[in-house]
């Protein structure tokens, strides 16, 4: 518990920073959808609570940065994000009043700060790709435990893996990812033993265990030893235009994962304590800087560059992951704007205001619940108890 708290700086400082990115870009992303639509902005802010410092520009928006450094919005004219907002119109700022903006603006206002997290991520793989390349690899068996699941389906030593569930098996993190969020359902796998390709029917068990930066999660897992062979291993570079649109491929693969993994959970597939938040974020990005950077026999210059990549694809995931969230259903979200602006342009009128003041107050009360709920998974999950153990 003590090394945990010692570290709280580091934490602090890799959670403000990789949400205060996402946050803020995905506001944005709102704010200029709004302009371009005339929407009146009442104001821009960056954290919760009271501010440290504020400003009001020549179109009347204040913009704030506020005490609590965990989140942020943006205001619009006359929109209802909270129940006490319903009915509202704050005077003052230059601009269309929010509803009198087409339930077709709205909805792409609604829709734009997802996006811009989705251009972010994107981005951000994008460069890593033109500067890092990747590297693949062919990935071979050392071992096979005995009563594991690819001992099971019929792995033996010495063959290589070839695909596994129709993806192609570049190299061990890939293999990993496939298996991790696989539990207990079948999986086509295709391995190469003495030259022929075999096919097997493997299926991983959900087992609780360390992950590569030592949380402990429920994950699929198969049982297996395994080595990269190095005689196939290769680098792979990219031009500017071919880094674009593996970033765009890779964001694309990461929000089908998301999706992916959200059904597995609805489903019973998956455990629903495989859902992350702030915590859990944060203690990666932590322990990725203590590994990084205590590996003495690697030079300062390098650590430090790898750092930088490993916050960066960090990043990108998390913006992945806060847009999807938002384009859910629910109401205060995006998602859930989304929906009342179906409803109008159905209806012909906007909902009634007691029945969108309802949903906010039912939405407020699910995500608070749902917030509490990931967030002790996540303390777990940091083993701060255990550490407190002894």
């Amino acid at each position: 518990m003590m090394s945990f708290l010692s570290q709280g700086p580091i934490f602090i400082v890799c959670l403000v920073f990789l949400l205060g990115v996402v946050v803020v870009i995905h506001e944005y992303g709102h704010y200029l959808a709004g302009r371009f639509f005339g929407a009146g902005v009442e104001s821009f802010s960056v954290g919760f609570g009271k501010p440290i410092f504020e400003t009001t520009d020549k179109r009347g928006t204040r913009w704030r940065l506020n005490w609590i450094p965990l989140g942020g919005f943006v205001k619009f004219v006359g929109e209802s994000q909270l129940p006490g907002d319903v009915g509202k119109v704050e005077s003052g700022p230059v601009g269309k009043v929010f509803n009198d903006i087409s339930v077709g603006g709205r909805t792409i206002i609604a829709a734009a700060g997802p996006a811009a997290n989705f251009l972010l991520a994107a981005l951000i793989f994008a460069l890593f790709f033109f500067f890092n390349g990747t590297y693949e690899t062919r990935v071979g068996v050392v071992n096979v435990v005995g009563d594991g699941a690819a001992h099971e389906a019929g792995v033996e030593p010495g063959d290589i893996f070839v695909s596994m569930d129709g993806k192609a098996i570049n190299g061990i993190g890939t293999l990993q990812t496939i298996v991790s969020m696989s539990s207990n359902s079948e999986l086509e796998t295709i391995v190469e033993r003495d030259g022929r390709e075999l096919t097997l029917d493997l299926t991983p068990r959900r087992e609780l265990r360390r992950n590569p930066v030592g949380q402990m999660q429920q994950q699929g897992t198969i049982g297996v030893e395994l080595t990269p062979i190095r005689d196939s291993a290769r680098q792979v570079h990219y031009n500017p235009i071919e880094a674009i649109a593996k970033g765009g491929l890779q964001t694309w693969e990461t929000l089908t994962m998301t999706t992916d993994m959200i059904g597995r959970m609805v489903t019973g597939k998956e455990a629903l304590s495989s859902l992350s938040g702030p915590v859990a974020i944060g203690d990666v990005s932590r322990r990725i800087v203590n590994q990084t950077m205590e590996n003495d026999q690697i030079p300062l210059i390098v650590r430090l560059e790898s750092l930088f990549w490993s916050m960066m694809t960090i990043c990108a995931a998390v913006s992945v992951g806060i847009g999807f969230f938002n384009l859910l259903p629910f109401p205060v979200l995006d998602g859930g704007h989304i929906v009342f602006n179906c409803y109008e342009a159905i209806a012909g009128k906007p909902m009634p205001a007691r029945v969108q003041e309802g949903a906010l107050m039912a939405g407020m009360v699910l995500l608070l619940g749902m917030f509490v709920f990931i967030t002790w998974g996540d303390v777990l999950e940091t083993g701060l108890f255990n550490g407190a153990r002894g």
